[in-house]
């Protein structure tokens, strides 16, 4: 069955909303959502704020928008991986979030009390992302800890955590600023620290 034409318009704004998101992720990723204003977001797309108004009525909006992005990306990336073992999983899914960390496109978690975590809390889309992953996270956790490789002592919930604290570890940037490493070794130095230190004993 044949889709509809989109008309050019429509693919013009489609664009746009591209354009928006991808530059506020960039911006969540450098500053975090408190810091970050609706205004650079427009300028940098070079658009009117007015005009971004109409594509998200308001910065919570943007940037959860940009979270939800950031979600599928994430599901998407889980869903293509190749079969292999539980802590292979585990380990390639966390090496791919640093790596985003790294190239600016992680954006940083918000605080407790943000109005951003309270949007995102109520935003379907998002939530059902995160339980998605979180769940396939959870199922090798559980498979590691049956296989030895990660410490049945540990709660699964505690190592998701950890696990997802890597995805906005500050160690990642302090060692890129140092200068001393290349992002590849940064991300190994994270890995083994993480990793190791949650091995059975």
């Amino acid at each position: 069955m044949l889709q509809p034409k989109v008309s050019f318009k429509a693919q013009m704004l489609q664009a746009r909303e591209d354009a928006i998101i991808q530059t506020a992720s960039r911006l969540l990723a450098e500053k975090g959502f408190e810091a970050m204003t609706v205004d650079e977001v427009a300028a940098s797309v070079g658009i009117a704020k007015a005009s971004l108004y109409k594509h998200f009525p308001s910065k919570e909006d943007l940037a959860a928008a940009a979270m939800v992005q950031l979600m599928r990306r994430a599901q998407d990336y889980i869903g293509a991986l190749p079969a292999q073992s539980a802590m292979a999983q585990l380990r390639t899914v966390a090496r791919w979030t640093m790596e985003l960390k790294l190239k600016g496109e992680m954006p940083n978690l918000p605080s407790q009390n943000s109005t951003l975590r309270a949007k995102l809390i109520a935003d379907k889309a998002y939530m059902d992302g995160l339980i998605e992953v979180s769940d396939r996270l959870g199922a090798w956790i559980e498979a590691a800890q049956a296989q030895g490789q990660i410490n049945p002592q540990l709660p699964a919930i505690a190592v998701l955590y950890t696990l997802y604290a890597r995805a906005c570890d500050p160690v990642l940037e302090f060692l890129k600023m140092g200068g001393q490493h290349e992002d590849a070794q940064i991300i190994d130095l994270v890995m083994c620290s993480c990793f190791e230190g949650l091995a059975a004993r």
